[in-house]
């Protein structure tokens, strides 16, 4: 399992807005996504224009290749990517260790 973390900065007074947008975009486009496995999104309480989007998948390959190259992306980004200030950062880990 891979987990990808983006770290996204939006503009100051967005944030109900983008609430609604990145759960729509989620739940509606990446969903259907080869190798979706689940996600979360968190906001930031001293930085309330800062959200943290985790998404748990099954291979890198199903983020980096069948999802960022294939129809699904550009559809994604047509929902958040208005909101964006800049563009995420965007890392992916594996688990070594949980409780």
């Amino acid at each position: 399992m891979i987990l990808e973390v983006a770290d996204i900065r939006i503009p100051p007074g967005r944030q109900a807005e983008f609430d609604e947008a990145i759960q729509q975009g989620v739940t509606t486009v990446i969903a259907q996504a080869q190798g979706f496995l689940g996600w979360q999104v968190h906001k930031g309480v001293e930085s309330p224009e800062r959200y943290l989007l985790t998404i748990r998948w099954a291979t890198l390959e199903d983020h980096t290749v069948h999802f960022r190259q294939g129809p699904l992306f550009p559809q994604w980004r047509a929902i958040v990517g208005p909101f964006f200030a800049q563009p995420p950062v965007v890392e992916h880990f594996v688990l070594v260790g949980a409780s």
